[in-house]
């Protein structure tokens, strides 16, 4: 018996599904000169995005507004080349950085939010503080999470929220950082979820909501995940791999739309 004909879909059709490089063409046993020129401007976007400067100044100022306590820190790489090429530096606080945040201690609340420059700041500077305007009122509604400090780092990998975290004798932190960037995503923010933080927590340890940018999750749907994974983890008492993100299973938020 014959199976039923499929209908002959053109692979171009693809193309409106994902900003993956597909269908390209080509012209002769090479690319054409267009997704020649459009590979070539994203692989610089993705290079400019790495090596961009972090204005933490703006940054706190634009944080202002929420109505917590903000910190400024940095870890021990001296400069964003020193950061790229000693990745080990950037997981951990600069001395001087470390003995203002034991100061502030006294204040930790039960979550610690800390914004990162990551691998592209331009991420950050882009995406942020959307993300805070969402997340917020999120986790200050039924059964409020208190919220300590809000931490801006500058030079800044994932585990180095462990140690900020630590001192400041949170129960949770909450990294928002850039990601590597992409050929397809140059400004893609992720949000790490650590429960218990210390140094040595590894990467099983952490939940992680990623590809928060403008063809990936707005900021409400990122907001969403990101409130249930914080009030599940610190009701259970953990993160990572035994902590699964459940957060579809109820009824779904209007996402916040990213601008343009």
């Amino acid at each position: 018996m014959s199976s039923p004909s499929v209908p002959n879909r053109p692979t171009l059709d693809l193309r409106a599904l994902t900003p993956a490089r597909v269908a390209l063409g080509r012209s002769g046993a090479s690319l054409p000169t267009r997704p020649l020129l459009d590979f070539t401007l994203d692989h610089a976007r993705a290079r400019d995005a790495v090596h961009a400067a972090f204005d933490a100044e703006r940054m706190i100022a634009e944080l202002a507004g929420f109505g917590v306590p903000i910190l400024a820190t940095r870890s021990r790489a001296a400069d964003r080349g020193d950061y790229l090429r000693r990745p080990d530096l950037g997981r951990q606080l600069e001395p001087t950085c470390a003995e203002h945040l034991a100061a502030c201690a006294a204040d930790a609340g039960r979550l610690a939010i800390v914004i990162g420059d990551g691998l592209s700041p331009t991420a950050v500077h882009a995406h942020a503080v959307g993300l805070l305007r969402a997340l917020l009122p999120m986790l200050a509604e039924a059964a409020p999470v208190a919220i300590g400090h809000i931490i801006v780092a500058s030079g800044s990998r994932v585990a180095l929220g462990d140690e900020i975290g630590a001192i400041l004798g949170s129960c949770m932190v909450v990294m928002l950082i850039g990601e590597r960037p992409g050929l397809s995503a140059p400004d893609s923010l992720g949000a790490y979820l650590t429960f218990a933080p210390r140094p040595g927590r590894t990467d099983a340890e952490r939940n992680c909501v990623s590809n928060i940018h403008r063809a990936g999750l707005s900021y409400g749907e990122a907001a969403f995940k990101i409130a249930w994974l914080v009030r599940a983890g610190l009701s259970r008492g953990v993160t990572g791999v035994a902590l699964k993100d459940e957060s579809g299973d109820l009824p779904a938020r209007i996402g916040t739309a990213l601008p343009e």
